[in-house]
Formats: structure tokens, C-alpha cells, sequence
């Protein structure tokens, strides 16, 4: 690896400077450093800052995203386009592929209404929650759906399926031909664009298939970005050891294990004594835990089975959509951090303000309460199903405003400091302290305009955008 210079930078509002990276490390940092036969990245007087965390992300979901049909707002906004965009899509394998569907399109869809909107080939697509698949009778004929035994299958009152399964990610990607995990390669380009230098997966109960696609785009240069999975068996870190790419030094260097993602899904609220139980096994072998909550019902679930197993640093709420004031102080005394997602005010703000209860929409996506509690909190993107670009995050959190201009939490607001602040946590510390350029830390660095774009993104001392 070449060494490189970054000349003429603003570093924490001192002009002028120059930084000197050495073997993935940032060696030196002063006026007018030596060049020698280094690579030099002239940054004209821009701000040089720590690369950015996304600390909740579904990388293949974002990749597959891009062969996918959009099915929600703002593309499709009625059936007849809901029908077209359909109709329209080449297909994967013989299947049409929907995303971002929303009940303001056509209201619930199940497989009758589907059908209705395009019969000829399977058909699935994904609610913009991401929690929820419906399929048309081509795609339950395919899947074995009538047969099949999940929990998360609807069925009619005579037993048949409605063509809607929750929380089936694996389950129905097991059960389509040639359904292989997407290539990441235009993903890791999208994140270094953005200035992310390392992201949090939080897909659940990652498989070796999928835990070996992350560490093959990582060793191949696909995936340039350090990677956090939330998602690996809480067996790990044995279930990395036989995983294709794991063993190059590059890849095991920057693919870690986090906390193991539990999902308190709305669709089938929890048992506690099971969620005491895994939380418990969890624990039992040192790993925290990262609870999917996006409703007050949900939350409060997790806050009494914590109080009666007891909680393990490092444990999380992702999402917390709902915190109600009530329980702000309960999960400071249990040491929880939260991974919170403000961007989704922006992106969906309006609809918060016609379907959310007006009593719980002052406690959507809270972060200065958070703050001012002294609860460590960590921004992120959800995406594919909240905003990917972490600048329009850091907006959201400035604003909170909706699509249309409405204020929705004012009182929620955090300044833009504090806000980037929130992407520059460790992935391993969500919510700790913010990263610093100085002498010893890791390479991972991005130049940014006034304007808050990356001009240029660096990962371990290279130069990926």
C-alpha cells in the first residue's frame, strides 16, 4: 500500500494542515510535511472528518433494492400505476420484485388484490417496513405457501393463504430458484460516495451464504467498508471461522461481530419467557443484544424482560420509533444505547401525521430527550427503508421536517454538530465518543465541502472514492 499525503486541509477549524498516512494509520499531522514519493491528495482547503458510521443497515436488501419495482410513494401512488409498474418490470428469475409498498397505494394488498394487478408471473412484494411479503397465487404456487408451515403465513378463515407472511426473509429466499444473495459491489461504491466508511448490518439471522457474500465483497474490494454484523449466530465468532474470505488478513481486520439482533415484531408480539430465555444465552456468553422495537407495545415488553434478566453493556434499541417520556429514564438505569433513524421524519413524516395516534407522535424517533438523559444515541439509515445519505440524516435530526414542511418534534431537534457527531461513533460503540482525526487512529477519512458532500473517501489509508 503506497503511503499518501492529504495536503491542505481543515482539521476541527485549523487551516492549512496536511496529513501523512502510513500503513492504514494517519502517522503525522502538520504544516508543510515532507512529500517525498508519497501519493499526494491536494484537499484545496476543504474539512477533512472522521469516515462516517452507518450503524443500521441491510446491505443485500439495499442491493437487491435495485432490481426491484418501487411500489410505494412517491413512484406509484395508485393501482392503476401500481399495475404498470408491474407489469412493466423485466422480472429476476422469472419473478417480479416489488419494494416499498404502502397502504395509501391500494390499501391491504393480499394475493386476490395482487392477482387482480398482475396474474401471469410470480409476484412478491415487500411492505416499506420491511417486516411483511405478500405474494399473488403465481408466487404462493411457486413457494409451496399452501403446504408450508411458518409462523409468519396468513391464512383466511378457511385456512388457505392470503399471499401475506411476515418476517420471512429467509424462509422465502430459500424457497425461490436462483434467489443467490445480490452482488454488494454497487453498494460499497454508493456508501463510499457518501463518505461511510464502515456499517452496521443489521439483518437478522444472517446464514453462512449470507455472511459469506459480505466477506467475499469485502476480500474482492467490492465492499471497500468495515462491516459489523448483527445478524451472525449468537455462536459466533466460530460461525466466521469456515466463511469463504475470512481468513485474508484484509477482510478479518475489518469484519466484526456486534450485538445479536432480536426482532420484537408488532406482527406476533413476543413471549416473555422466551425473550427472557434468548436474552439470557446471549448474555450468558458475553454478547449484548440489538432489539428491533418500533412500537410502544414492543418496547415495553423489552424494558420488563431486561429488569428481570438484567441487561449486558453493549445492549441496544434499534429503531425505537416509540419511546414514550415514561420510559426514558428506565432505559438510562438499564445502560441501553439507542440506534435511531430521524431520517424517517423527512421521508415519511406525513404520513406519521395522518396514521400515528396524535398522542405518540411527540415520541417518533426522539433524540434530544435522549441526550439530555444521558443515553448514548447513534444515528443510521434502516436502508433500504429509510434514506440511505447520511447528510439528509443529519438534516432531518437539524429540522425534523416533514415532506411537506411540517415540524414534527420540534422539541426533538439536535444541532448539526451534534448530529454528525452521531455518525462518528465507533461501529462497536454506537453512540461513544465521536472519532477524531489525530496521529494513531485508523485512515478512515472523508473530505467534505461546505455544502456537505464527500469529495474524496478513504478507508485504511486508500482511497475508495
Amino acid at each position: 500500500m503506497s503511503d499518501l499525503v492529504i495536503a491542505n486541509c481543515a482539521i476541527e477549524a485549523v487551516a492549512g494542515l496536511d496529513i501523512r498516512i502510513e500503513s492504514g494509520l494517519i502517522a503525522e499531522i502538520g504544516h508543510n510535511l515532507r512529500r517525498s514519493n508519497d501519493d499526494v491528495l491536494d484537499s484545496e482547503g476543504n474539512d477533512i472528518i472522521p469516515g462516517l458510521c452507518d450503524h443500521h443497515i441491510h446491505l443485500h436488501a439495499l442491493a437487491a433494492r435495485r432490481a426491484s419495482v418501487d411500489c410505494g410513494p412517491p413512484f406509484v401512488r395508485s393501482s392503476t400505476e401500481l399495475a404498470a409498474a408491474l407489469n412493466d418490470s423485466p422480472g429476476i428469475n422469472g419473478w417480479v420484485r416489488g419494494v416499498g409498498y404502502f397502504e395509501s397505494v391500494s390499501g391491504e394488498l393480499d394475493r386476490e388484490r395482487l392477482d387482480r394487478l398482475h396474474y401471469a408471473r410470480p409476484v412478491r412484494i415487500q411492505h416499506r417496513s420491511g417486516a411483511l411479503w405478500i405474494l399473488n397465487t403465481a408466487g404462493i404456487e411457486v413457494t409451496g405457501l399452501d403446504q408450508a408451515n411458518h409462523p409468519g403465513i396468513e391464512r383466511d378463515s378457511a385456512g388457505c393463504p392470503t399471499g401475506r407472511i411476515w418476517r420471512a426473509d429467509a424462509w422465502l429466499r430459500d424457497r425461490i430458484p436462483g434467489n443467490t444473495p445480490p452482488s454488494l459491489k454497487a453498494v460499497g461504491s454508493e456508501l463510499a460516495a457518501l463518505g461511510i466508511t464502515s456499517v452496521t448490518d443489521a439483518t437478522p439471522d444472517l446464514d453462512v451464504d449470507g455472511i459469506t457474500s459480505i466477506a467475499d465483497a469485502m476480500s474482492k474490494g467490492d465492499l471497500p467498508q468495515r462491516v459489523h454484523l448483527l445478524g451472525a449466530p449468537v455462536s459466533s465468532p466460530s460461525a466466521l471461522e469456515d466463511v469463504s474470505g475470512w481468513s485474508t488478513q484484509s477482510t478479518s481486520a475489518r469484519l466484526t461481530i456486534g450485538p445479536y439482533k432480536i426482532v420484537l415484531a408488532d406482527s406476533g408480539l413476543p413471549d416473555l419467557d422466551e425473550l427472557a430465555r434468548t436474552i439470557t444465552e446471549c448474555h450468558r456468553v458475553g454478547r449484548a443484544i440489538a432489539a428491533h422495537s418500533v412500537s410502544r407495545e414492543t418496547l415495553l415488553i423489552l424494558l420488563a424482560v431486561l429488569n428481570e434478566v438484567g441487561s449486558l453493556p453493549g445492549d441496544r434499541i434499534e429503531h425505537g420509533a416509540l419511546i414514550p417520556a415514561a420510559s426514558i429514564e428506565e432505559i438510562r438505569r438499564l445502560g441501553l444505547t439507542v440506534v435511531t433513524q430521524p431520517g424517517f421524519i423527512a421521508d415519511r413524516g406525513d404520513d406519521y401525521l395522518e396514521h400515528v395516534d396524535h398522542a405518540d407522535q411527540q415520541d417518533l424517533y426522539r433524540c434530544q430527550s435522549l441526550i439530555d438523559a444521558s443515553i448514548p444515541i447513534a444515528f443510521s439509515s434502516d436502508a433500504p427503508y429509510g434514506p440511505l445519505d447520511p447528510w439528509t440524516v443529519i438534516a432531518a435530526a437539524e429540522h425534523r421536517r416533514t415532506p411537506k414542511g411540517i415540524v414534527l418534534g420540534g422539541n426533538e431537534t439536535v444541532n448539526a454538530a451534534r448530529a454528525l457527531d452521531a455518525y462518528l461513533s465507533r461501529s462497536d460503540d454506537p453512540g461513544g465518543p465521536a472519532r477524531r482525526v489525530q496521529v494513531g487512529a485508523p485512515a478512515d477519512l472523508v473530505l467534505v465541502s461546505g455544502s456537505r458532500r464527500a469529495l474524496a473517501t478513504i478507508i485504511g489509508g486508500r482511497q475508495v472514492h
